[in-house]
């Protein structure tokens, strides 16, 4: 359970109706399978589970409630040497009333009974016939046959790991999560991390995906983890079939689902301290704070030995290795549209409020320009100028290859672009003489010079033209610091400021795969070929790129992961590399994955500065460095903490 991950299961016993004896041995052997063969520490077994939810009038029957309370007991005792919380289903008898509960035990007790509140009795449903809604608030209640006493009975209970303080766990029970205001809204509000759905949920057309749809919605909007268990095998044919319909989700996304009339079984992790910090730092998401008395709500310890032993989870868990990227070509598709869409509209709005009809892009024939340019010619067609307005400067310098040249200039000319070329060497030489500095030493000054000297004829050639710097570089560079202080780190409006590196290759890939024009096709796909470089030093003798960005400063594809855990998620050094290792493993090897952490880590922290003075830019998607947005950081910050972590793995 180390970082924060726990195993849960949600599993469906096959049943008989009224078999108590039956439907308790297959209760415990599915109980015992989650614990043996998935190390569960949350297990969740359907809705009546006990004695089959298709009882209908035997419900009445003291012979069948006594079996049921009995095996309350059975269950209990028999799970006793489990470390783990479970939940099922049974019929609880109090004051003379019948309920359908969950009951929740851990290391041989029962920890508390949580009744259903919103009995369906419409369509193919009676539960209003047998069973009462239960009471919101808590009082204590014996179950003699079971022989248990003095237990918490309730919707309003919390069960909270003493070990782990992020698990906080409540359940509620089918319908109640299908009416308009589902008792989990409270509980999630009341400091649960985990809701647990005791279902008996039956199988109709179309059914199963509207079933998943308020499971996963449900996980988003309250920002939870979500375990459905739902009935299957054995429950009772005469009107309605069960599926065995078993889900978990988390915030949204669906991490495992047995297929319906499937094996009955969704096993996965959930991050209760990911969930955790989602909450602490979404400040529109309230809980409460105050007294248990005024919450009306119960909370109830236990305790599991591997949270507090540090164990380490076996993750099974899809964790994406390219977080900015989707894997399905649709998806992908779509995204880079509603990218490209956000970054044309922002640019237009900019010129339009600017006045502006000229832009001033500086090409290198890389894919971050490129991107930059195709950007800004569809802000032109949307403000409706003239693509001729858009300047697509070229400015060769020391390291310069024919082919970025040469691509440079006919991306300017499928776009329909004007295409000005001015060399850089002369100035730069002419500053070199100026400062003093030694051409032959090819340092940080001789590659910042060209990169200052390039963004000073931008900036005027667009006062010349009453136009707009159009800024390059990407959410990765900047995360780095892969820019030059007021050289390319500086603009007018940066349209790829929130664009990962990761994204900006598909992004170029969906133009040249959706443009009509063939021309414009070639070019780009030509670009995508190019290594990806600043062209700061000096060509190769055959002329080929030099200087290649991910040699000095690392895979972007690793660094990609590791912003989008650190940034969007605020994971630590310890669990970003354990996910690292578990998603890119295949590629990297151990020592080049902490090698690479280690650079981004101390890059992030120490370039904090050039992200505290950014231009203004359009937000993508989940992350972005903006001062004025996601990261308000300060540029002084220390990274010790940070990278004492690292040497501990």
């Amino acid at each position: 359970m180390q970082d924060g991950f726990v195993k849960v299961a949600a599993r469906t016993p096959e049943v008989r109706v009224a078999d108590v004896d039956f439907n308790t041995k297959a209760i415990l052997e599915e109980v015992r399978r989650a614990r043996e063969d998935d190390d569960a520490k949350l297990v969740v077994l359907p809705e009546l589970c006990v004695t089959a939810y298709t009882c209908e009038d035997l419900f009445w029957q003291e012979e069948l409630l006594d079996a049921a309370e009995r095996a309350i007991g059975t269950i209990v005792r028999a799970t006793a040497d489990y470390d783990l919380l479970l939940f099922f289903g049974a019929p609880v008898r109090v004051n003379d009333k019948l309920y359908n509960c969950a009951v929740a035990a851990s290391a041989g007790e029962v920890l508390g009974i949580v009744p259903k509140l919103y009995l369906p009795t419409y369509n193919e449903f009676y539960e209003g016939r047998h069973f009462m809604s239960g009471p919101l608030e808590t009082s204590a209640i014996d179950l003699p046959l079971a022989d248990v006493y003095d237990v918490p009975f309730g919707a309003r209970q919390v069960f909270c790991c003493a070990t782990l303080p992020q698990l906080k766990v409540a359940a509620e029970i089918c319908e109640d999560l299908w009416v308009p205001a589902p008792p989990s809204v409270e509980h999630a509000q009341a400091g649960a991390t985990v809701i647990v759905n005791l279902s008996a949920s039956n199988a109709l057309v179309g059914k199963a995906a509207y079933r998943r749809s308020l499971v996963t919605s449900q996980s988003a909007r309250l920002i939870c983890a979500y375990v459905y268990a739902s009935a299957g095998e054995g429950e009772s044919t005469q009107d309605v079939v069960f599926s065995a319909h078993d889900m978990i989700a988390e915030n949204g996304v669906l991490l495992a689902e047995s297929e319906p009339f499937g094996e009955g079984c969704a096993t996965s992790e959930v991050d209760v301290r990911m969930l955790a910090a989602e909450r602490q730092r979404m400040s529109t998401y309230e809980t409460s704070a105050a007294p248990v008395d005024e919450l009306g709500y119960t909370y109830t310890s236990f305790a599991l030995e591997a949270a507090r032993t540090g164990a380490k989870t076996r993750l099974t868990r899809y964790v994406d290795p390219h977080p900015f990227v989707p894997d399905d070509p649709a998806t992908r598709a779509q995204r880079c549209e509603d990218v490209l869409s956000i970054q044309a509209h922002g640019l237009a709005k900019r010129l339009s409020h600017t006045r502006s009809t000229h832009a001033v892009v500086g090409v290198s024939g890389g894919l971050d320009s490129t991107l930059a340019l195709l950007v800004t010619a569809r802000a032109f067609d949307l403000v409706g100028l003239d693509r001729a307005g858009i300047l697509a400067i070229t400015m060769p310098g020391f390291g310069t290859t024919e082919r970025t040249h040469s691509n440079a200039q006919d991306l300017a000319d499928a776009l329909g672009a004007e295409l000005r070329e001015i060399p850089i060497g002369d100035a730069v030489r002419q500053h070199f003489a100026d400062i003093g500095h030694d051409e032959a030493v090819r340092d940080v000054t001789y590659e910042n010079s060209q990169a200052r000297e390039r963004t000073q004829i931008l900036m005027d050639m667009a006062n010349q033209e009453g136009g707009l710097v159009i800024g390059t570089g990407d959410l990765s560079e900047l995360a780095l610091g892969w820019a030059t202080y007021n050289g390319d780190h500086m603009s007018m409006y940066a349209v790829n400021a929130s664009v990962p590196k990761t994204l900006v290759r598909h992004l170029v890939r969906h133009v040249a795969d959706t443009t009509e024009s063939a021309a414009l096709t070639r070019v780009l796909l030509d670009v995508l070929d190019t290594p990806v470089s600043p062209e700061l030093l000096p060509a190769e003798e055959d002329g080929t790129i030099a200087q290649r960005t991910e040699d000095l400063v690392g895979p972007y594809e690793l660094h990609d992961f590791f912003l989008y855990q650190v940034l969007r998620r605020g994971f630590g050094p310890r669990k970003v590399y354990r996910l690292a290792r578990y998603a890119l493993g295949d590629t990297y090897d151990d020592e080049t994955i902490a090698t690479w952490l280690r650079t981004f880590y101390r890059r992030f922290f120490a370039q904090q500065f050039k992200r505290s003075c950014l231009p203004d830019g359009p937000k993508v998607g989940s992350a972005a460095v903006s001062p004025r947005g996601d990261l308000r950081m300060p540029s002084d910050a220390v990274v010790t903490l940070w990278l004492r972590e690292l040497d501990e793995l």
